[in-house]
């Protein structure tokens, strides 16, 4: 088991490793503390066999510089391979601004290829690469030198394991003429607004009752404080206050630090100092938003007269579809769309612009106002909605 701890030697990796069709990667990295990830370990792997074709990096080693590494990224020769991989590409695009190019997740080619919604590693390995995986590493700190032999064991088959699984999936892909499927489900993945957390539509996560524009304005204050308050000194966003704590200020809307410490949610740090006075000026700007300037909330799918049995239908039809087609559920529609069709709304991801080029005639369709099961061309039940 190699450990890569000098940029030279991982110039030298990714030399070899560019002359290869793909290469897998992993991270093992800590977050619990801080509010960006720490990179602590990079897996690599490319076809081989020998004993130099997969590796540990050391991103704690001193000196050593990643470049090399962003250099096999920017490749576009080489296809790079994760697993589940939104954590992992967030890390590099927070350093340098990178997404790697082109870039295949394991997790989404197995929806597509009916491995399950949400298909974990330890399953594809089970069931494609015929192995099992030794969990008793996962929750190790990976900060921490040494590594120990089974840290590196089960850092290292991550992307050993991988590369069997991607040679599968990929050929199935192939096979089906659902590579497209794959692009189509991963332009989250590829789109960098998903690594970069807006401050001001932070108040979004919040879950609350109450849809009052005032409450909201100040939820959207608070939320936006909170986020440049962690992101600027590196720290969690609960260690500045907790989403409770965020609706019990919204609500009592304090005006001094005195009234902050009656507060039964907020942490005792959070009642006086930077923290104290980043609230009371949050809630004053929210309390001075103009009407026309607050949030709202979308509430026109909560008012939406869902029918049941249309919905009930809706979604044997999607599980019969998805069945037959070996491809999970949500790929064909999810559980919140189908209740938006049921009652009435067509402004939803399923009914726009549906896989009209890619399903056959073997697959549900929800396109065009209608909804129907085609079997063998011949439709057997159709809904004009």
């Amino acid at each position: 088991m190699k450990t890569i701890t000098t940029t030279a030697e991982l110039a030298t990796y990714c030399a070899q490793a560019a002359k290869y069709p793909y290469v897998t990667v992993d991270t093992e990295f800590l977050r619990e503390r801080t509010y960006y990830s720490k990179l602590c370990l990079i897996q690599l792997a490319y076809m081989g066999e020998g004993g130099d074709d997969a590796v540990l990096v050391d991103p704690l080693a001193e000196g050593l510089d990643l470049a090399p590494l962003y250099e096999l990224f920017k490749d576009e020769n080489v296809v790079k391979v994760f697993h589940a991989a939104r954590q992992d590409l967030e890390i590099f695009f927070v350093d340098q601004g990178i997404i790697p190019k082109p870039l295949f997740d394991t997790q989404v080619a197995a929806m597509v290829c009916g491995f399950g919604e949400q298909a974990g590693y330890e399953t594809l390995v089970r069931k494609i690469a015929k192995d099992n995986v030794d969990k008793s590493s996962r929750f190790t700190d990976w900060s921490r030198r040494p590594l120990t032999d089974a840290q590196k064991t089960y850092a290292l088959a991550d992307v050993t394991h991988l590369r069997v699984i991607y040679e599968n999936l990929s050929a199935e892909l192939e096979k089906s003429g659902r590579k497209k499927w794959v692009a189509e489900e991963m332009a989250v993945l590829n789109d960098p607004a998903t690594y970069q957390a807006d401050p001001d539509n932070a108040w979004k996560r919040v879950k609350t009752r109450t849809s009052s524009g005032k409450f909201l304005s100040i939820v959207r204050e608070l939320a936006r404080f909170r986020e440049l308050h962690a992101k600027n000194r590196n720290i969690p966003r609960n260690r500045v206050f907790k989403d409770d704590a965020l609706v019990e200020i919204a609500s009592t809307k304090p005006t001094s630090e005195d009234d902050l410490g009656r507060s039964r949610l907020l942490l005792r740090e959070a009642r006086r100092g930077d923290i104290a006075t980043g609230i009371l000026a949050a809630v004053q700007a929210g309390l001075n938003t103009k009407p026309k300037d607050a949030p709202r909330i979308d509430a026109s799918r909560e008012k939406l007269q869902v029918n049941p049995a249309l919905a009930d239908m809706l979604r044997v039809l999607v599980k019969s579809a998805a069945d037959n087609e070996g491809v999970a559920q949500k790929l064909i529609a999810n559980s919140a769309d189908l209740d938006a069709i049921a009652g009435g709304l067509r402004d939803v991801a399923a009914l726009s612009g549906w896989r009209k080029e890619v399903f056959g005639a073997d697959a549900l369709r929800l396109c065009d106002g209608k909804i129907g099961l085609a079997v063998k061309g011949e439709k057997v039940v159709t809904f004009t909605l």
